[in-house]
């Protein structure tokens, strides 16, 4: 099988040349995204492998089906990129990874917490001025915080439990509840009720019609004043310049993003010497509460080798509930 792979940094080579050492496959690594401008690429090849930014529209799925293409092989959980409809009515099957190491995006989650709540990133470069002050670096005990979860599949699982051993009280909304959760204690509530009694909310849901902005000017209207806003999920799920006027008007009082809605024309891509055209990324990002990375929460060697190997297995169609091979279309 030819599979030709788009969005693929070194790092991905890497993992998936190891990850096909003995296996059937040909597989032929471009930087670009997969969209209708590099569709070209795709000529001679079986199959493609995308990631998160690629953009695999009805029209681009024509194309891919005239080309000859029979499998799309994501390499990541999310899918909201693909058109699964058109897939379907094209005959082309579409493959994702839906379990790469839970535990990297919910520690990722905590990691953005710790550095607003403790302000290690402004400490970092006072210190390396020689500022040792103290004075603006003042944090919070999370021990007896209240913390709003939504979304409790894998990953918001993986939060619960860390945030629970932190000491949190943990609420969580999910329209599946977690037993498993329910018995380490915690509490599952109506959203707006778990809007109003947080003090932190992590997101770790889908993205789709319902939850396309979720957080915006009326679900923040229902929270706490200074509430701590994080999400590892889709960037969609946050209405930016809503939180924005959020962050002015102190309903908001720490704000951590892994993921920004309109990250495929920045994020993955050394931007260092560009001009960044959007401004209200920019504007953003002047905020002392503000943490944003670069949709890394899911970046470590486990998950990056676990994304190799379930790629490699779904495009050899090897349906095996260890590897968390699931078929979408």
């Amino acid at each position: 099988m030819k599979v030709a792979v788009f969005s693929c940094k070194p790092y991905d080579k890497r993992t998936l040349a190891s990850a096909t050492n003995d296996a059937d496959l040909s597989m032929t690594y471009f930087e670009s995204r997969l969209s209708m401008e590099t569709i070209s690429l795709v000529k001679g090849f079986d199959a493609v492998s995308c990631f998160v930014n690629d953009d695999v529209n009805a029209d681009v799925i024509r194309l891919l089906k005239q080309q000859g293409v029979k499998t799309i092989a994501l390499r990541c959980a999310g899918f909201n990129n693909v058109d699964l409809e058109a897939a379907k009515a094209e005959g082309i099957k579409v493959f994702h990874v839906p379990d790469y190491s839970p535990t990297s995006v919910a520690e990722h989650a905590v990691a953005l917490i710790m550095t607003l709540n403790r302000k290690t990133h402004r400490a970092y470069h006072r210190v390396k001025e020689g500022n040792f002050a103290l004075e603006g670096l003042m944090g919070f005990n999370l021990a007896g915080k209240t913390v709003g979860c939504i979304g409790t599949g894998r990953i918001g699982t993986a939060f619960c439990r860390i945030m629970k051993g932190f000491g949190c009280e943990v609420l969580c909304y999910d329209l599946s509840p977690s037993q498993e959760l329910i018995d380490q204690g915690c509490q599952y509530i109506p959203l707006d009720e778990l809007y109003q009694q947080s003090d932190i909310i992590s997101l770790h849901c889908p993205l789709n019609t319902s939850t396309h902005h979720l957080i915006s000017k009326n679900s923040l209207a229902k929270m706490k004043d200074g509430v701590m806003i994080i999400n590892t999920s889709r960037g969609a799920l946050v209405h930016a310049q809503e939180a924005i006027d959020a962050l002015y008007s102190g309903k908001i009082g720490y704000l951590g993003l892994d993921v920004y809605e309109q990250e495929n024309k920045i994020f993955f891509e050394d931007m260092s010497s560009h001009i960044i055209q959007d401004s209200v990324f920019q504007l953003m990002l002047t905020f002392p509460n503000v943490v944003v990375t670069g949709h890394q929460g899911y970046f470590t060697i486990e998950a990056l080798n676990h994304i190799a190997q379930t790629t490699v297995d779904n495009l050899l169609h090897h349906q095996s509930d260890s590897s968390g091979t699931r078929q979408l279309a």
